[in-house]
């Protein structure tokens, strides 16, 4: 049974990864936050580590996988809070104490129950959160999809909840961003979408029309929420050089999954944070086959690590990247990219570090070999998982 009290406790034989270096020591947690952090060997009594590494709590800032349990099968709609609560375990799980549920505002070619989903499942997710039905700490990031002209009313009914903490502006119809190549993207769309090549073809001319008629209202409408509401806000597959001019223009402080290097050296040199996902490191290159996320780390063009559709991708890819001698980025400053790079972009100032007065949002991970053995999770003192 997990201890879910807050009071005064101590983690001992613990290497303690922080900002500045890893330290072999203990920390002291009173109230749900860090009260002090002792270097050197310790002998008072509290819960011995054995020297497994405790990092702070992932803060991931986008996640599609609240899907797979809204859609566990085609055609299967599941209960929005059992579902938000599936996805949850799984999350706590992967070492993520704060998660950003990217949730699809609008709908592209693909699910269109998007549309009449996306308030239910934002009322499910702030009464599972206000009820305490989550360990983790769960918010929202809105990724508007401006093809879609019902994408206006929806981002005006979401954009206000309070758990908004990012909003993205994505254009997913082919033929530019992620997918310049329409035909393989018309194949890739008839298989996933189980129809065949004439049908498709029509639904994609569709969609391009679509695009065409409303996208530049939309994007606009959506830039001005944001920036009304004084969110963040992420560009979406910039491609180009005029990619980034554009979100820059429009005020975008993210360059969020560049599909080219030109276009992260370019988001980088306007000062953009690049935002990549963590599963293109691991499986070895982008599944898309835009830009490895190697490439970005060599070239130091990645600041924020995020885990896309694998929950436990970024703690799993800061390791391996830390421990990677051919890359620039040492662990502290690999961890630093899934927890304290994160938490700064979402405006998240009390977590992401272990340092004294932040939340106590700890994870404990024993390395087996090149595996990451997730031991135990704490948020906010409370031992989680």
């Amino acid at each position: 049974m997990l201890d879910n009290s807050v009071g005064h406790f101590t983690l001992t034989e613990a290497r303690i990864v922080t900002p500045d270096g890893v330290i072999k020591g203990a920390i002291d947690i009173e109230d749900g936050k860090i009260a002090a952090l002792r270097p050197g060997a310790q002998p008072s009594a509290g819960l011995d580590l054995g020297g497994d590494f405790l990092i702070p709590g992932i803060v991931d800032v986008h996640t599609d996988h609240v899907e797979t349990h809204v859609f566990p099968r085609t055609g299967v709609q599941w209960d929005f809070l059992n579902a938000l609560m599936a996805h949850d375990a799984v999350v706590i799980a992967g070492g993520t104490t704060t998660v950003l549920d990217s949730l699809c505002v609008g709908a592209s070619m693909k699910r269109p129950e998007r549309r009449d989903l996306l308030v239910p499942l934002v009322a499910a997710l702030e009464r599972g959160r206000a009820e305490g039905l989550f360990r983790a700490d769960h918010l929202l990031h809105l990724r508007c999809e401006i093809c879609d002209p019902d994408t206006i009313a929806l981002t005006d009914a979401t954009i206000t909840s309070p758990l908004v903490r990012l909003v993205s502006v994505m254009d997913h119809t082919p033929g530019d961003r992620q997918s310049p190549d329409r035909e393989h993207w018309l194949g890739q769309m008839a298989k996933e979408m189980r129809l065949d090549l004439v049908d498709a073809r029509d639904a994609m001319a569709e969609l391009l029309d679509r695009s065409a008629r409303v996208g530049a209202e939309v994007r606009a409408h959506v830039v001005a929420l944001t920036k009304a509401a004084g969110l963040p806000l992420m560009s979406h597959d910039d491609r180009t050089r005029a990619h980034v001019d554009q979100a820059c223009a429009e005020g975008a402080t993210v360059a969020e999954f560049p599909t080219t290097l030109e276009a992260a050296a370019h988001a980088r040199a306007q000062g953009l944070c690049v935002v990549m996902g963590a599963p293109n490191l691991l499986r070895g290159g982008s599944q898309s086959g835009n830009v490895a996320l190697r490439a970005l780390l060599e070239a130091d063009l990645c600041d924020v690590l995020c885990s896309d559709y694998i929950p436990r991708s970024p703690l799993d890819a800061a390791f391996a990247i830390g421990f990677d001698d051919s890359l620039p980025q040492d662990l502290p400053r690999a961890i630093a990219m899934a927890t304290d790079a994160t938490a700064r972009l979402a405006g998240l100032t009390d977590r992401g570090r272990i340092a004294v007065g932040l939340r106590a949002d700890l994870v404990q991970v024993r390395r087996v070999e090149t595996h990451n053995h997730i031991v135990a999770v704490w948020r906010e003192g409370r031992h989680v998982y």
